[in-house]
Parts: C-alpha cells; sequence; structure tokens
C-alpha cells in the first residue's frame, strides 16, 4: 500500500505531475478540488481503510501539514512517499501568470506558501523522498534525495 506526499508551492506541476505518474494506481485527494478539511479527511480515511494507494496533492509546506497525513498512514500500514517539488518562487510566479480562470491563483498564495515552506526530512516518517523538477522539455526530473542537500 503506497501513500504519496507532494509538497511544494503552487504552480510547480504538482497535478500534472500527479495525472502523468499516478492517475491510473492511485486515488488523488487534492484540497482545492474537494473544498473542505472535512471532505478531504472522509477521502482520506476511505482510503486508508480501504487499502488504497493515494496521493496528497496539496501544497504540504509544513512538516505539521505533512504529519497529518503521515502518521495515519503509517498507523494503517502504507508506506509513505514524499515529492519535493523544487522551484524558485519567481519561476512558479511567470507559469502562473500564464494561467487561466480558476487554475491562476493570487501572487500573494505563491509568496505565503514559499516563505513558510520546510524541507522535508525522512524522520517525519517518510520511507523515500524524491526531487522533482520541470525539466526544460516540459517534463519532469525525478531525483533520489539527498538529505545533506
Amino acid at each position: 500500500m503506497d501513500a504519496v506526499v507532494f509538497i511544494g508551492i503552487q504552480a510547480v506541476g504538482k497535478s500534472r505531475f500527479f495525472a502523468k505518474r499516478f492517475f491510473d494506481s492511485h486515488v488523488r485527494i487534492n484540497l482545492d478540488m474537494l473544498k473542505t478539511r472535512h471532505r478531504e479527511k472522509m477521502l482520506f480515511e476511505a482510503c486508508l481503510a480501504a487499502k488504497q494507494p493515494f496521493v496528497i496533492d496539496n501544497t504540504n509546506p509544513t512538516r505539521a501539514d505533512r504529519a497529518r497525513y503521515i502518521a495515519s498512514a503509517r498507523a494503517a500500514g502504507f508506506r509513505i512517499t514524499g515529492y519535493y517539488f523544487q522551484s524558485k518562487a519567481s519561476e512558479a510566479l511567470a507559469r502562473n501568470a500564464r494561467r487561466t480562470g480558476a487554475a491562476r491563483v493570487p501572487d500573494v498564495a505563491i509568496l505565503g506558501t514559499a516563505k513558510k515552506l520546510e524541507f522535508p526530512n525522512r524522520l517525519e516518517g517518510f520511507d523515500e523522498l524524491f526531487y522533482v523538477s520541470i525539466s526544460a522539455t516540459g517534463g519532469f526530473d525525478v531525483k533520489d534525495w539527498n538529505d545533506e542537500v
């Protein structure tokens, strides 16, 4: 059983990465889509009970944000994998400016998330961690985590 936690500011490709890598195998749990923490919690708990692989596709900038998922998933016997999406706020703001409609988030949201972003650490309960960045061709580069970086 696989629990995946995405970590990164808005407009860094998290949802697109989900679509490319996990769409056919994992349930997507995303607060933007579900609208309330109550709905998010209901879907999360259903995945735990059903032993259904899932991805938490939120920003999860702080250790406390990630802990709400990691502790429960670990207790339910899930293997926890984290993907940290590397990006500068200026790059995310530029990508966000090209978005339209509901996909575009206020710049202040990106800057606020960037300010509180805490690097993940295996000690949080992750079995594996990876760096993800957007490649020059628009795809994704995934690299093994290095705790010393």
